[in-house]
């Protein structure tokens, strides 16, 4: 039976933080439904003390952005850009359009149609997540999103320039130095100067999460998004000290960020919390790091690998890297995960920023029933019917009249009676079943 070596807070105690959320996004949202460009600009100079003539940069001040990046890191940006464009690429190609006859004369097919115009996010808080401007805008655009509108918030009373250019190379055709809940509210609801968007997509603060689950409906999200979460999955193949820096390097995002270690070794398992401790007194972001780990930090020992997986699934975790004998293992059986990372050699680290995998993950168990951000999300896959026979016409018409008759609905029932009548001959009474075909 799987034993807790460390526990995270309860249940409870996280509620109470999340009630408290929720009503301040409710009454932020109200503000710019009913004010629009005044009350986005109240809350932009509560939060975040912002209020430029324009959020929207003009094609000189991206211009200007891109000049104080370094050309390694436009390379650098270049370079993970590519891996993201690629594999994404490679995804919409799997995605293929379908015409099919079902039956002679009746055609049925769908097609992929892009979103028309997407609202993404890119966080810059604690960090600048330029990550996320490769994430949502590439991915996007290789999908054929017309119209992509890029927000971040301002970095230290400007736009952020890597942030900027992550989002102009990824082929953003509007740039918002804009963030928060005023953020999403302009783009989801929309204002004076701002167009609304069909769907919003991109990680955020509790806040900026809470904003797109109560707007999930009037616009599509790409997921309900909690904290960054990793659960590291290793046996004694593995070493405490790679263990511990990849339960930290997670850690770090934020102080309600869960990061849980699953392995079948008491002894890896109590090494690796000692060593996390060690490398507490040394990493730069140690108080974030510390402070998740204390209050969010898990430690559990199982017997065997299948009470392995079977304790991942129960988990769902966002991030699952797997450091065992036989990785492939977890591929083959777990079932409910964001993304895995098999073997040592890789980590989560290489998947939020340059590898090529979207990092834009379910969190808080939804992987039990849904992935993450991918090409196909940006996709409506709408259906067609044709029927060029009058023969088929008929046909399916008797069916579905007797059918419409069975469920009541007899204005139904009309819809495939006229159709028999015209196509098929039949002399059907109003409102009544159509007879058998052939």
């Amino acid at each position: 039976m799987a034993r807790h070596l460390k526990t995270a807070r309860s249940q409870a105690e996280r509620a109470d933080a999340d009630a408290k959320v929720r009503a301040t996004v409710e009454g932020l949202l109200a503000d710019v439904e009913s004010g629009g460009d005044a009350a986005v600009r109240r809350a932009s100079e509560r939060f975040d003390n912002w209020s430029p003539e324009s959020f929207r940069l003009s094609p000189a001040e991206i211009e200007a952005a891109l000049s104080k990046v370094s050309k390694s890191d436009l390379d650098d940006i270049r370079f993970a850009q590519a891996q993201v464009r690629n594999f994404a690429e490679k995804q919409r190609a799997c995605i293929t359009d379908l015409e099919v006859e079902t039956l002679p004369g009746v055609v049925l097919g769908h097609k992929n149609v892009p979103i028309e115009r997407v609202g993404c996010y890119v966080p810059g808080g604690k960090y600048p997540m330029v990550a996320s401007a490769h994430m949502s805008v590439v991915t996007a655009k290789v999908a054929g999103v017309k119209s992509v509108v890029a927000a971040a918030p301002p970095y230290q009373n400007g736009p952020h320039p890597a942030i900027v250019a992550a989002m102009h190379l990824a082929g953003a055709d509007e740039i918002l130095v804009l963030g928060g809940v005023q953020a999403i509210a302009a783009m989801a609801i929309g204002t004076e100067t701002v167009a609304p968007v069909d769907m919003l997509v991109g990680p955020g603060n509790a806040f900026v999460a809470e904003a797109k689950r109560q707007l999930y409906g009037r616009v599509g999200i790409d997921l309900f998004a909690g904290p960054t979460e990793t659960l590291v999955i290793a046996d004694e193949t593995v070493d405490a000290e790679i263990c511990a820096t990849d339960l930290l390097g997670q850690a770090e995002h934020g102080p309600t960020s869960p990061a849980i270690l699953l392995t079948n070794s008491e002894k890896l398992a109590r090494a690796t919390m000692a060593e996390i401790e060690r490398l507490l007194t040394i990493l730069p972001t140690a108080e974030i790091a510390a402070a998740a780990w204390r209050d969010f930090g898990e430690v559990i020992v199982c017997d065997s690998i299948d009470e392995m997986v079977a304790e991942a699934d129960r988990l769902a975790s966002e991030h699952v890297q797997v450091m065992t004998a036989d990785p492939d293992y977890f591929l083959a059986n777990m079932r409910n995960y964001g993304a895995l990372f098999l073997g040592p050699r890789t980590n989560v680290a290489f998947g939020d920023k340059v590898i090529g995998t979207n990092h834009t993950l379910p969190t808080k168990k939804a992987a039990r029933y849904t992935g993450g951000l991918w090409v196909g999300k940006f996709l409506k896959t709408c259906t067609y019917q044709r029927i060029t026979s009058d023969a088929a016409s008929a046909e399916i018409g008797s069916y579905c009249s007797r059918l419409c008759v069975l469920e009541g609905f007899l204005g139904h029932a009309e819809q495939a009676n006229v159709r028999v009548r015209r196509y098929g001959g039949q002399n059907v009474d109003y409102a009544t079943p159509a007879a058998r075909i052939g």
